[in-house]
């Protein structure tokens, strides 16, 4: 039924959720396994400086996520695609989904406040209507 699944992970609970799902999902259809993981730039930089510092952080930050992610799939004996990108979340994932070719989309669900979900809405939301493919939020 999928042949291309696109896991997103920030290292959260809910996305350590939704890579478990997906590393099941993808075992059992045989499909190829991609990850993404976002380094997310500030919206408005001061300087180029700025932004090389983020992302070198960033990548400090994501490693220890890569990593747990690409053991937790070997051991199910999956493989997995991990693609680290700069940028702002929703743009990137949606990109990706579309150069790939992706069939499905793994969220893990981040609840938030009711008021915080009417003035800010939800990143899920917001993908739900952008993405051009299935999506499973994982709770």
């Amino acid at each position: 039924m999928y042949s291309r699944i696109l896991v997103a992970n920030d290292g959260s609970s809910g996305a350590l959720k939704a890579l478990e799902a997906a590393i099941r999902l993808a075992k059992r259809h045989r499909a190829e396994l991609h990850m993404i993981t976002v380094e997310e730039l500030p919206r408005f930089a001061a300087s180029i400086d700025e932004v090389d510092e983020e992302q070198a952080e960033a990548d400090h930050r994501f490693a220890p996520v890569l990593a747990a992610a690409r053991a937790q799939a070997k051991r199910a004996r999956v493989k997995l695609e991990t693609h680290v990108v700069a940028g702002h979340v929703l743009p990137a994932i949606v990109e990706l989904l579309r150069t790939r070719r992706i069939d499905l989309l793994v969220v893990g669900f981040m609840g938030h406040s009711q008021l915080y979900e009417r003035i800010i809405g939800s990143a899920t939301d917001r993908l739900v209507r952008l993405a051009p493919c299935s999506i499973l939020v994982v709770k």
